[in-house]
């Protein structure tokens, strides 16, 4: 049965309620939201001279945000800046020049030991940034916890502790391995895959950290717990593109029931006939391991290098391979191109490819088989 016209004419009421509705939303939509409350002020004296002030700051300097207007905006658009990469040094007195270090750890796992070795470096923290990549794992959710706890004790302590800069990425890409036991990750048929991804990692770290105001990244592992408090005035006096040196691993031997050191990072070698001609007989997705015996390549490792009984921290030797252990490379070598290859180049990947890559780049690779890490 067909409804009556009248009963399908729309009541005045339901009119006037729909236009109220309809105004309020409008209001609601074009409104200017309350301007933040500001809880801090900064001074230009609390400040050094070449601190940023956008967002799009470097990270390696450290960021003072600008005022804001009633409006939310902010007072100015980030500028246009230009850097002048060609008066920037990276020299053997790189304390005395003011040149800024930037400290890139890959972090599975949290060590006290790192971060305070990390806190005793004699080079002006004024000076130093960090930067961290830590995988999304239960370790590394552990690994950031910790990481910031000591970060929120040094950076609130007394200003000469403090780092000019701290910047913490999580990867985007699962880790290989389910777990970061020594054993696991040394494993020969992790491998390749451990590798990759760690320079997956590195690269990451190093592309989103790299300021234009940076001369030198040292890479230093997150268990390498003891350097001289010397460390980067160390490696920057030899003022070469990239320094590397000898990792090693403290232990008791049972043997001599007595606390002992012994060799570590097997990465940092001077390559031989027949790790290149081994090379010539792989695929070419197949990569050469140093440390192996499955792989013999009767390279000279630099952790056997080392003397020991008359060590001299100063002696400077020639290599083709390089470990990640404490590597400290001067930031041209990235910009020119030098990153840690995440495939086969020229069957090396890593930091062993990454030391391959600077050669061909035309920079000189280099160890201290006598300065300990």
């Amino acid at each position: 049965m067909a409804v009556a016209r009248n009963m399908r004419r729309t009541s005045p009421i339901t009119i006037v309620l729909a236009s109220l509705m309809a105004f309020g939303f409008l209001c609601f939509l074009f409104s200017s939201p309350s301007p933040p409350v500001s809880t801090s002020s900064t001074t230009s004296d609390s400040r050094l001279e070449d601190t940023a002030e956008h967002p799009l700051s470097p990270p390696t300097k450290p960021f003072i945000p600008q005022p804001v207007q009633n409006d939310g905006r902010h007072v100015q658009a980030p500028p246009v800046v230009k850097y002048d990469l060609n008066a920037l040094t990276a020299s053997s007195d790189a304390s005395n020049k003011a040149e800024r270090i930037l400290i890139l750890t890959p972090l599975a796992r949290f060590y006290q030991g790192y971060w305070d070795n990390v806190e005793k470096l004699s080079y002006p923290h004024k000076l130093i940034s960090l930067g961290f990549i830590i995988p999304h794992t239960k370790d590394g959710d552990a690994a950031l916890s910790s990481l910031e706890k000591a970060i929120a004790r040094t950076q609130t302590g007394t200003e000469q502790n403090r780092f000019a800069s701290i910047t913490i990425l999580r990867q985007d890409f699962d880790p290989p391995l389910a777990s970061q036991s020594e054993k696991e990750r040394h494993k020969l048929k992790n491998q390749k895959a451990r590798r990759e991804s760690m320079s997956r990692a590195r690269n990451s770290l190093m592309f989103t950290t790299l300021g234009p105001s940076t001369s030198w990244v040292l890479w230093l592992d997150s268990d390498i717990v003891e350097t001289p408090n010397t460390l980067i005035q160390d490696l920057t006096s030899h003022n070469r593109p990239v320094i590397v040196p000898n990792c090693m691993q403290r232990y008791y031997n049972t043997d001599t029931k007595q606390n002992d050191i012994r060799p570590y990072d097997f990465n940092s070698w001077i390559d031989s006939s027949t790790a290149q001609a081994l090379g010539d007989t792989l695929k070419p997705d197949e990569i050469l391991l140093e440390g192996y015996a499955e792989l013999p390549t009767y390279r000279t490792l630099m952790a056997y290098q080392a003397d020991t009984k008359n060590p001299r921290p100063k002696r400077v030797i020639d290599l083709d391979g390089v470990g990640g252990t404490a590597l400290m490379v001067k930031a041209d070598v990235h910009r020119d191109g030098a990153m840690f290859p995440a495939f086969p180049f020229y069957h090396l990947v890593e930091t062993e490819g990454f030391a391959k890559m600077a050669k061909r780049l035309g920079y000189s690779v280099h160890g201290l088989p006598d300065y300990f890490v």
